[in-house]
């Protein structure tokens, strides 16, 4: 009998969650900054994150696979929260279960971007809050620093600072940077501004990747409105668009000359599929084209296509209609992942249920070439992390 694909390959997860313990801010920021370090109390039977006297954060929320309700209903507090999503060991001896290599873990109080952080008013405690979760996480990951790797959190809203961090980070280990896929949403310059260059130069001379993880922007007003519409239903909107969200970070990243000023930088679309990468691609190049952009960047010797074939990748956890076309196109640059423990993932639950990760990519990858699945599932994901 053939073995499955998970025994055949040291599968690389390349989206993965850590549900942060409750003690990671209050057990590493001065005691002098009170109540509005990030803290955990328990509101009528739930547990909540608080910064100051205002909740922002559910641990529950993010720890959903194997519940078996649906947002809004979660678990309330950690005691109801399985081990392996705040637990190192515990996530070990679950990828072992799942026969998963590696994970990659990105946050979850300090947003997706980074910008939760600044819910903080206190410059100056921004700072050594994103410092503070950087530490611990690369702690965190010591547990086994060959399967757990860290993705480091970025204050991008001070340039200097962030490339001070990139810089302490990589003396540490880190070998990735998450940055914000939607920085105007926070006040800041949109990705195409070359405000961001000394952040590239940083990463790049780290020899780190930079992650763009869906949902960096503004997720809160209009977008969590569920009027007319109901709270299901408005969860199922927003995670959707969230994903195509990418599509313009990626516009973003190749009409401003990122690729061609930073040739060696890896730049990674997590978390936002990889079914509309060949329309957006074939767009960009037609329009690229169409509108001779070169006439106005001589220098911009290569097609969006192109860029993106050298030095992006994205990644897929739950498509089966647009995976292939991808695959086709661009072998070497997608990448898988299971988005656990989030609402969205790919829930683990018995091996006969049809979401579960080994079943889904068995069906996913069904007749597509073995050396394909190899890259998609192992070699990429090695090589962009340094995993050996």
């Amino acid at each position: 009998m053939t073995a499955s694909l998970f025994e055949r390959y040291r599968v690389v997860d390349i989206d993965t969650h850590v549900t942060e313990p409750a003690d990671v801010w209050t057990e590493r920021i001065a005691a002098k900054w009170g109540e509005q370090v990030p803290h955990v109390k328990n509101v009528n039977g739930a547990d909540l994150w608080f910064i100051g006297d205002k909740p922002v954060g559910m641990p529950g929320a993010y720890s959903a696979a194997g519940h078996t309700g649906s947002f809004p209903d979660m678990r309330k507090t950690y005691a109801d929260i399985p081990p392996a999503m705040y637990d190192a060991k515990a996530r070990l001896a679950f990828m072992d279960e799942e026969k998963i290599f590696a994970n990659v873990l990105y946050p979850n109080v300090g947003g997706f971007g980074a910008g939760g952080f600044l819910r903080i008013r206190e410059p100056e405690l921004v700072l050594e809050c994103v410092r503070a979760y950087n530490d611990w996480l690369f702690e965190w990951c010591g547990a086994d620093r060959r399967r757990l790797v860290p993705v480091m959190a970025t204050p991008f809203w001070d340039v200097p600072a962030a490339v001070r961090e990139i810089d302490r980070c990589a003396r540490l280990g880190y070998q990735a940077v998450l940055f914000c896929n939607q920085p105007q949403d926070h006040g800041q310059p949109a990705l195409r501004d070359p405000h961001w260059d000394p952040i590239w130069a940083a990463a790049q001379a780290a020899g780190m990747s930079v992650s763009f993880h869906v949902g960096g922007g503004d997720l809160g007003g209009q977008a969590m409105d569920s009027s007319h519409i109901g709270i299901k239903a408005n969860f199922a909107r927003i995670s959707t668009l969230a994903f195509l969200d990418n599509g313009r970070c990626l516009a973003d990243l190749i009409l401003s000359g990122i690729p061609h000023r930073f040739p060696r930088l890896p730049l990674v679309s997590v978390e936002s599929g990889v079914g509309w990468i060949p329309f957006v691609l074939e767009a960009l190049d037609w329009q690229w084209k169409n509108n001779g952009v070169t006439q106005e960047h001589p220098e911009w010797d290569l097609l969006p296509s192109e860029y993106f074939e050298r030095q992006i990748f994205a990644s897929f956890w739950f498509e089966e209609d647009g995976v292939a076309k991808a695959l086709e196109l661009y072998p070497d640059n997608i990448l898988f992942e299971t988005d656990y423990p989030h609402p969205t993932c790919q829930a683990p639950g018995p091996a006969s249920a049809g979401t579960h990760p080994k079943v889904y990519a068995e069906r996913a990858l069904a007749g597509v070439p073995e050396p394909v699945i190899a890259k998609v599932l192992q070699d990429t994901g090695l090589r962009l992390y340094r995993l050996g």
